[in-house]
Parts: C-alpha cells; structure tokens; sequence
C-alpha cells in the first residue's frame, strides 16, 4: 500500500456518552480454559440464556475501522446493539485488501452511508511502531506490516512538540479516512475520522 502523505490534524469536540468499560470477571488462564468458555458462552447463546439478545437483523447504519485494542470496542464506545455497527476492527486502524474489501461490502452490499475510522489514546500498535523506529530492532513475522503501515505517520510527526504517540495515532486514523474517501468503491458514502479517550469516554471528531 501506499504510504501516507496526511498533515497531522487537531480534534473537534463531538459529545458522547461515558462508556463503563468492563472485563470478564475471571479471564481463562490457557487455551484449553478459553476454548471451554467460548463454547459454553455459545451454548448461552444457542438456548436463549445470552448476556446479549440477538439482533433482530443484519442492518447496520454505520461501519466502523477500530482498532483491535479492547477499550476501544465499537459497539461499547458508541453504546450500540449488535447488529448496528458493522464493525472491522485492524491494530493501528491498519489497512490492506481484506479490509478495504470487508469496508466496502458494508457501503456498496448492505448500503451503509457511514464510516468512521476510529483511533484511540494509548494504542498499543502505534507504541509498538515508536519503539520500533527509536531502537531499530527488527519486527518479527506479520507485524511488520502493521509496523510499516504506522510509520509513515510517525515519521511525519515525529518532530511535532508533545506527545508523539497521541500525534502518530491522528495521523495515521486521518491517512486511512483519507485513503478511503479517495477510493472510488466508497463513492457516496460520508468516511469521518475520530479519536476515543478511554480516560473520559468521549469521542472527538478528526478535521
């Protein structure tokens, strides 16, 4: 993919609820514990028992690319039911094919008139990157895609004064938007970039 040429933005207050966000209350300590609680969690599921109904119907109104970090989970930000949010969720807002092709079923199959590309404070993908480019160790296996993706934004904003995390992760959630309102498979559809803070639960809009 191409590398991203996308100034670093500033966030645009937009209100949102407080989200609490909660987590399992006992975590499976192997795979075998984890697997067991994925069954019986479908078993729930299965006989009418789940912590969360079905959705009535596969109509999302908005997609969502997050990032795969768990405060930042789409339907919980935005206080949604299942169903409502297509979601794609990719370390680091990363994109490739896959996910331009999982993005463009929900516009162009299921008619969805929004996407949001949804960054958030304290990504483990971006300080992953950072530490890449300040060591120079070699990332192993896939992740150096997602490392290589990310970098451009840090590079770009590397000399930027404060916090340049907080400044890679905008840039590079704006070089997606960016990247995808200029691709012609999502012609109609309104692609925004936003910006989570776990901190206060609130989400901001990207310029």
């Amino acid at each position: 993919m191409a590398s991203n040429p996308t100034a670093l933005p500033t966030a645009t207050a937009v209100g949102a609820p407080t989200v609490a966000l909660a987590s399992a209350a006992v975590v499976p300590a192997s795979a075998s514990a984890a697997l067991d609680e994925l069954l019986q969690g479908n078993r729930r599921y299965a006989t009418g028992r789940a912590r969360r109904g079905r959705p009535a119907a596969p109509r999302p109104f908005a997609v969502v690319l997050g990032c795969v970090d768990a405060e930042a989970a789409p339907e919980l930000v935005f206080d949604q039911g299942l169903g409502d949010l297509l979601c794609i969720r990719t370390a680091g807002q990363v994109l490739d094919e896959a996910v331009l092709g999982s993005l463009q079923y929900g516009v162009q199959e299921l008619r969805v008139p929004l996407v949001v590309v949804l960054g958030h404070e304290g990504c483990g993908a971006v300080a992953a990157t950072l530490d890449r480019l300040r060591t120079g160790a070699p990332v192993p296996g896939h992740l150096e895609l997602l490392a290589a993706e990310i970098a451009p934004a840090a590079l770009r904003t590397r000399a930027e004064p404060g916090d340049w995390a907080e400044h890679t992760m905008r840039a590079q959630t704006v070089w997606a938007r960016d990247a995808i309102r200029a691709d012609p498979g999502f012609a109609g559809a309104s692609v925004v970039a936003a910006r989570f803070d776990a901190g206060s639960g609130l989400v901001s809009l990207l310029p």
